[in-house]
Formats: structure tokens, sequence, C-alpha cells
């Protein structure tokens, strides 16, 4: 029988290479994103048939419940729900506007929470969840501290689930990824900071990068599909690193 997955925040970057994934395996696929003219041709150029997108703001409860009534009217039961939804400003901790500070927790902590909370029930026994977190969440840099602690929470998070959901079979798991080549690269300014004098000096001229590379999408995906198949039946409460080998330098 066709199996069914989510992919949260499958509209670009990561999410959409997990989704074109899964569509290519075989799987039929329901994504979220903001923008419907992104969401919509990303659900058109997947290959295979019964696909869906919807608007989602996981700030949203009536985003949410439209998700789940979606899924309960079309999809009936899921196998799996990745969680790709990704915010990323640069605000100190002392002087920024608070609300523009907490908009990194409330989409990617509180909204993940809902989330959740919403899916769990629809999913199979046996099934999995993936969160896309990031190396920050045990590193630091400069204005990061929403995003880091988001992403902190969401490992945390990540690691509950695993043990409450231990006796229906479900694997809980997360992906922390370090440079990736997708649109949350590019800066206020308008900048690639993979394209940097900043990035180049750092990670790939001083060797604090080994592979010398940002990862290519496609490659975060493909941790995600391990995670759903069969040979990571093992594997819960776990954070797999894709960084390149970033975060074994100093």
């Amino acid at each position: 029988m066709r199996k069914k997955v989510i992919v949260l925040g499958g509209s670009s970057g990561i999410g959409k290479a997990t989704a074109e994934r899964f569509a290519r395996e075989g799987w039929q696929v329901l994504l979220t994103g903001i923008d419907p003219a992104q969401y919509e041709e990303t659900r058109q150029n997947l290959p295979g048939e019964g696909h869906q997108a919807l608007r989602l703001d996981a700030r949203s409860s009536t985003d949410i419940q439209r998700l789940t009534e979606t899924v309960e009217r079309d999809f009936g039961r899921i196998d799996a729900f990745i969680n790709s939804i990704g915010i990323a400003q640069n605000l100190p901790v002392v002087g920024s506007d608070f609300q523009a500070w907490d908009t990194a927790l409330q989409v990617m902590l509180y909204g993940s929470v809902h989330l959740c909370r919403a899916l769990v029930p629809l999913l199979n026994n046996g099934g999995r969840i993936i969160h896309i977190t990031s190396i920050h969440h045990h590193r630091v840099a400069f204005g990061s501290s929403a995003y880091g602690m988001a992403k902190a929470a969401l490992t945390q998070l990540t690691r509950s689930l695993a043990i409450e959901l231990a006796p229906r079979n479900i694997l809980a798991n997360a992906i922390a990824p370090g440079f990736v080549d997708t649109p949350l690269s590019i800066k206020a300014d308008g900048q690639n900071e993979l394209a940097s004098e900043w990035f180049t000096d750092n990670y790939i001229r001083y060797d604090h990068l080994p592979l010398k590379r940002a990862a290519q999408p496609e490659e975060i995906a493909g941790v995600a599909w391990f995670l759903a198949g069969p040979d990571a039946g093992y594997i819960t409460g776990s954070v797999l690193t894709v960084d390149g080998g970033l975060t074994i330098t100093f």
C-alpha cells in the first residue's frame, strides 16, 4: 500500500528536496508552505499523483485545523511527518524588538508543539517523526539566540516524543544540518553568505569546514529518507549531524 508523508515547510530548501525525494520513492506527499505560488509549483512538479499542498502558518490554529481536516479527509492515516519549518533572523537578545526576536520561538518551537499535538494522533503505529533542527541547537553565533534556542528546544521535543511514543513504535529523530545552500543563506542585504569572503576565509581557506563546501538540500533529504525507512528501525531520540565535519573542528 502506498505510504503517505507530510512535509511541513516543503515548498523550498530542505523541505522541497525532501518532498521531491519521497515522491520519487513512490510516497504520496502533502506539503505545506506560506507562499501559494511557491508551494503549488512544488506540488505540480512532484513525480506521481495524488500529492497535495496547503498554506500553513505554524502560529495559526486555523491553519493547523485545516491541515488535520485535510489529512483525515484525503489521507486517512500517515506514515511519517517531517518538520522543515524554519526562519532565521539576526537579532540580539538585548535591544531588539521583542516580538521580532520571539518570532523564531513562536514558529519553530510552539508551532512545532502544536503541529505534533495535531498530527501524532494521525500517525500509524510504527510511523516516523523527523525534525530538521540545526547545529545551532548546541552552538552559538552572534545574533542567533532566538534561532538557536528554538532549535535546542526542538531537539528536546524530539527526545520527549521518542520516549512518549515508543509504546506505539513511533520513532522520533532530528537532523542537524550545518551550512546548506538554501534560500535561508540569503541575508537581509541580498547576499548569499555562502559566496561571501567571510565564509571563504572562515570555512574554506582555513579548514574550519573539512569538506570545504555547503551541503545541497538533497543531501539532507537523503538522511530524512533513511530515517523514514526500515534501516533506521532501531534509531529513536537521536540527532544526526550533517555538517561536512564543521562541528569536529575548532
